[in-house]
This record gives C-alpha cells, sequence and structure tokens, in this order.
C-alpha cells in the first residue's frame, strides 16, 4: 500500500506540470486535434484519480494490504462502530482529504453544469425576443446587429445558431455556408460537453497549471475540430476570410453587455466568434496560421501511439488501486 501511494502520487505530480506544460508547447496537436484531445481528456482523468488515489491509500495503509481491503475496514469503522485506533493523524488527514476533494470536484461540475443551463436559458429568452428566423435553415436565427457575429447556443432539440445582419451582409453565401457548417459541427459533435468538463476542472483546481493550460488547448482544439469539418466541403480560402470577417467585429459587443460561448459561459463586454466560442486572438491566429501553412496529419501509427498512451494513463492508477484487491 505504501508504494502504491508512493506511485500514484508521483504520477500526479508528472501529470500536474511537467506533462500539461510540454504538451501544450508541442507542435502535433494541430495535425490531429481529435488525437490530442483525448490525450488531454485522459491526462485529466489520469491526474485526479492519482491525486485521489494517493491520498486515499496512503490513508488506508494501516487497516488494509490493498484498496478493497481497506475500504472494507473503514466501512466497518464508519458503520459498525469498530475502533479507529489504527488510523494515526497523517492517515485520517488524508481520507479527509481525499473525501473532500472528490466532494469538491464533484460539487463544481454540477454547479457549473446549474450555471451554464441557467444562462442559456437566459439567452434563449432573449434570443426570443431579438432574433429572427433565418432563411438559412431550422435551428438558425438572425439579430439586427451591425457586427459580423456568429455563434452556436447548444441545448438538443433546441440548438440554435445565431448569425447577425453584420455577418451576413459582410459574407459571401460560400463563406456563410462556412460559417454555418462549422458552427453546427459544435453543436453535432457536442464540444459544449467537453468544454463544460474543462472549465469545471479549471474552476474546481484554478492553482493547477494542468487545468488552464488544458482549457486553452481544448478550446483551441475545437475550433480546429469544427475547421476541419468545414474544410470538407469550402475551400481554405473561403474559411479563411469567414474567420477574418468575424474576428473583425470581435471587440464590439453583442445583446447587451453578455455574449455566450458553446459551454455557456458569459464573457462581459465581448462578442462571439464565429467558432461558437469567445474566440481569442490567439487561437484566431492559431487557425489561419494552421489554414495558410498546412502541415501533413500525424501518420496512422503515430495516432494509434498517441492513443495507446492515453489509454494506458488511464490503466495504470486504476491497475494500482485495483488489481492488488482483487488478486488478494
Amino acid at each position: 500500500m505504501f508504494w502504491t501511494s508512493y506511485l500514484l502520487a508521483v504520477l500526479a505530480l508528472i501529470l500536474a506540470w511537467p506533462v500539461p506544460v510540454l504538451l501544450s508547447r508541442a507542435q502535433w496537436p494541430a495535425r490531429s486535434p481529435f488525437t490530442a484531445m483525448v490525450l488531454w481528456q485522459a491526462i485529466a482523468l489520469a491526474g485526479g484519480l492519482s491525486m485521489i488515489g494517493a491520498m486515499l491509500v496512503y490513508g488506508l495503509e494501516p487497516v488494509g494490504d490493498n484498496l478493497l481491503a481497506g475500504l472494507r475496514s473503514l466501512a466497518g469503522m464508519v458503520f459498525h462502530n469498530e475502533p479507529t485506533t489504527a488510523l494515526g493523524f497523517w492517515h485520517l488527514f488524508a481520507l479527509s482529504a481525499a473525501a473532500l476533494l472528490t466532494a469538491h470536484l464533484v460539487f463544481t461540475l454540477l454547479l457549473t453544469y446549474y450555471k451554464i443551463e441557467r444562462q442559456r436559458r437566459r439567452h434563449r429568452e432573449l434570443l426570443a425576443l431579438l432574433a429572427s428566423p433565418s432563411d438559412d435553415g431550422p435551428g438558425t436565427v438572425v439579430i439586427n446587429h451591425d457586427s459580423p457575429v456568429a455563434y452556436c447556443l447548444p441545448g438538443g432539440a433546441r440548438s440554435v445558431t445565431v448569425l447577425s445582419d453584420g455577418l451576413m451582409a459582410a459574407l459571401e453565401p460560400a463563406e456563410l455556408r462556412a460559417v454555418l457548417i462549422h458552427e453546427n459541427a459544435h453543436l453535432s459533435q457536442r464540444h459544449d460537453l467537453l468544454l463544460w468538463a474543462f472549465a469545471a476542472w479549471r474552476q474546481a483546481l484554478p492553482w493547477f497549471p494542468t487545468t488552464r493550460l488544458a482549457q486553452t488547448a481544448v478550446n483551441s482544439l475545437i475550433e480546429m475540430l469544427a475547421d476541419d469539418v468545414a474544410l470538407r466541403t469550402e475551400s481554405k480560402g473561403t474559411l479563411i476570410k469567414a474567420i477574418a470577417i468575424v474576428a473583425s467585429g470581435s471587440s464590439q459587443p453583442t445583446i447587451g453587455t453578455h455574449a455566450f460561448n458553446t459551454g455557456g459561459a458569459v464573457v462581459e463586454g465581448s462578442s462571439v466568434s464565429a467558432t461558437g466560442g469567445a474566440d481569442s486572438p490567439r487561437t484566431t491566429a492559431s487557425r489561419v496560421s494552421r489554414l495558410l501553412s498546412p502541415q501533413p496529419p500525424l501518420t496512422r501509427g503515430l495516432r494509434i501511439l498517441v492513443l495507446a498512451a492515453s489509454i494506458l494513463l488511464l490503466a495504470v492508477p486504476t491497475a494500482l488501486l485495483i488489481v492488488p484487491g482483487l488478486l488478494g
């Protein structure tokens, strides 16, 4: 149990600092956004599991040879008033920290979801007053605004893509199609769920560099994924021009003083981009650079290698926690 907690703690530290820093500086994610997205999710899940698992295993070390045995002993102490003298101060501290961190993560996830849903509901109420149906298809509405604005508001069957008069006047038909395809990709691929999870993770652990780097990377990767969908039918030149036109209106406020990104978070005093989120200048520059100077996609072998590494990241802490108990 001691070595298991030690190994989990080391893994948690590695995934909290050097790994996300190195990945955020790498160039290859732009060549395979989906593969990079999977790896970021594996880092987040494995890091959290290792962190909580290390504290849990250390705390249970005096009362069990493995996690399952330790949990059975702990359950006996809690539900059957068995003596807790075997647990020292630091073991109780570790168990309390593991329980509090788990509760904190779950509570933050649920609270973030509640806030997002409340913001989306208010936004739909505004759109019902200020927007009118578009001729560009069902689920698309137009707001009366001179600045070029386009974004999507997820909600299952109630999902909607919002365009401004200024955008429709500035874009050619092909460019408008590229924007709509991009927004529909955000909705169909449920990018809002990814943004929700990583936003909640950052809210829960804002002091961890992993959370900031992961959220920034994920925001950029979902834009690349949506761009790739648009490129299946539209040219690079068309998409680049559409991105540039929408970015030109990024300093103008939209509905009132609020704009909502794909995840439903409020962005004060800024507009949203054609990507469905509050697209930062850095993300826009990365997207345009990727389109202007395209790199070959990762080879199939490299993609398989990264996906295998992602699976291994999740398998290692899981095995350290569960396998000794099953073998015992």
